[in-house]
C-alpha cells in the first residue's frame, strides 16, 4: 500500500527546484557574459582569452549554486604546456569544476548532444571538440582536431569513463583508451584531476540522490609523463596507472 511521506515529497520538490536553479544560473551567467563569450569564440586565436572568460563563467555559476570550490594542486603546473587532462565524471557541475580547477587552457572533448542545449550549446560547440560516439569517422576526426589544437598550445580534457557510468554505484567506471592513446602519440603528460564531492553534492540525475550546496573539493595530481612510451605496448599500462591513481584517491577522500 502506498503511504504518502510529506517529508520525502518536500525533499524531492526542493531537489527539483535546486536543479532548475542550476539551469537558471547557466542561462543568467551566459547572458551576462555573452559579449565576452562571443568575442573570444570568433576565432581560435582568442581561445586563451576565452578560457579566462570560461573560468569566470564557471565560478559565478558555482557560487550562485551555493558551492564553494576548494582546489588543491600537488605540483605547480606550467601554464605554457599542453596536457591531456582527465577526471572522474559524475555530475553536471564537472565542467564548471574542471574549468575552475585547471589553470592551463584546454578544450573539452565531449559528446555532441550537449551542443543542442539552448545558449550553452552554442558556445560549447564553438569552444570544444565534439564527438559522435556511434560514428567511427567522428572519432578519427577528433584525433586530427586535437592534434591541431595541441599545435596552437591548448591541451584537451577528456572524461575517460566515456560519460557518467551507467552503474552509478561504482566509485569509478572503466576507462576507455582514447585519452591515453592521444597522450602517448603526441608525447603529452596526462594530468589527473580528482573531483571528490560532485557526485554527492550534485548527482547526475535526481534518482541518484538529493542535490545540496556546500564545499566542492578538487585535487590536481602530478602529471604522468608519457615520454618514451609506445602506444601499443604502454597504452593499457598507462590507462591502468591513471585509473588506480584516481580510484585510490576517491576511496580515501
Amino acid at each position: 500500500m502506498f503511504i504518502f511521506d510529506p517529508m520525502k515529497a518536500l525533499l524531492y520538490l526542493l531537489d527539483l527546484l535546486y536543479r532548475f536553479w542550476f539551469y537558471v544560473m547557466i542561462g543568467v551567467v551566459t547572458i551576462l557574459l555573452f559579449p565576452f563569450l562571443f568575442l573570444t569564440t570568433i576565432s581560435e586565436k582568442t581561445y586563451p582569452q576565452f578560457y579566462v572568460v570560461a573560468r569566470t563563467w564557471s565560478i559565478l555559476i558555482l557560487l550562485g549554486m551555493g558551492f564553494f570550490p576548494k582546489v588543491k594542486r600537488t605540483k605547480k603546473l606550467d601554464k605554457n604546456r599542453s596536457y591531456v587532462v582527465i577526471a572522474n565524471h559524475s555530475s553536471m557541475v564537472d565542467i564548471m569544476m574542471m574549468f575552475w580547477s585547471v589553470p592551463c587552457p584546454f578544450v573539452f572533448i565531449g559528446k555532441k548532444e550537449l551542443a543542442k542545449m539552448p545558449l550553452f550549446g552554442f558556445f560549447y560547440s564553438r569552444s570544444s571538440i565534439l564527438v559522435d560516439r556511434e560514428n567511427r569517422q567522428s572519432k578519427k576526426a577528433v584525433f586530427e582536431e586535437a592534434q591541431r589544437r595541441f599545435k596552437q598550445g591548448s591541451g584537451v580534457c577528456i572524461f575517460p569513463e566515456g560519460g557518467v557510468p551507467k552503474n552509478y554505484a561504482l566509485a569509478l567506471g572503466r576507462f576507455k583508451d582514447g585519452a591515453f592513446r592521444m597522450a602517448i602519440e603526441h608525447e603529452l603528460d596526462i594530468l589527473p584531476v580528482i573531483l571528490y564531492d560532485n557526485k554527492r553534492k550534485f548527482p547526475y540525475k535526481a534518482k541518484y540522490g538529493r542535490a545540496c550546496p556546500g564545499r566542492l573539493r578538487a585535487r590536481i595530481m602530478p602529471p604522468i609523463s608519457t615520454q618514451g612510451m609506445d602506444v601499443h605496448k604502454d597504452k593499457a599500462i598507462l590507462r591502468q596507472q591513471a585509473y588506480d591513481l584516481i580510484l585510490e584517491a576517491l576511496k580515501h577522500k
